[in-house]
């Protein structure tokens, strides 16, 4: 990937990001967050992972979404007052976002200065991406954190049908 496409997806992916957190409709902030997985997805397809691409837009941008707006429409989120960001905490996020896009300019402006981590120039394996390696991967050595949000997401359609039967009587 060329580093002029990876600023230009960056700077896309940090104003989606953004939007998700500065939204003041929650559905709102959905859409935007499906705006951020499918141009996390582009970036995986750049660096020639089309399976984890497609399950990037299966898994995150289809069911995960869903599974927020469901819950959002459940709570009926829409009714609710408009909570304003405190000015501290919006300071500190213009404040982190204007360092990253500082570090990028940095890095765009003279790549040859900043140095890289062991390995972080060097070339991805031939089965980057495969589902072999995927598979193994998930399975093996990220399978406690896989089980964690798993639960983690059925904890919270629990609670958020709790609040919506409490809600209703």
């Amino acid at each position: 990937m060329s580093p002029v496409v990876f600023g230009i997806l960056a700077v896309l992916l940090m104003v989606s990001a953004f939007g998700v957190v500065l939204q003041s409709s929650p559905v709102r902030s959905a859409l935007s967050l499906v705006v951020t997985l499918f141009l996390i997805a582009v970036m995986f397809l750049l660096l020639d992972a089309p399976l984890v691409a497609v399950l990037q837009v299966a898994v995150y941008a289809g069911a995960i979404v869903v599974l927020f707006l469901f819950v959002i429409m459940l709570l009926n989120l829409q009714d609710e007052p408009r909570a304003m960001a405190r000015a501290s905490i919006l300071f500190s996020a213009v404040l982190l976002g204007s360092l990253f896009l500082l570090a990028l300019l940095r890095l765009f402006i003279a790549p040859n200065r900043v140095r890289f981590g062991v390995g972080m120039m060097s070339a991805v394996s031939p089965d980057f991406g495969s589902v072999g390696s995927l598979g193994a991967q998930l399975f093996t050595r990220h399978l406690l954190a896989f089980e964690v949000t798993s639960i983690l997401l059925l904890v919270a359609i629990i609670g958020a049908v709790v609040l919506a039967k409490r809600r209703l009587a």
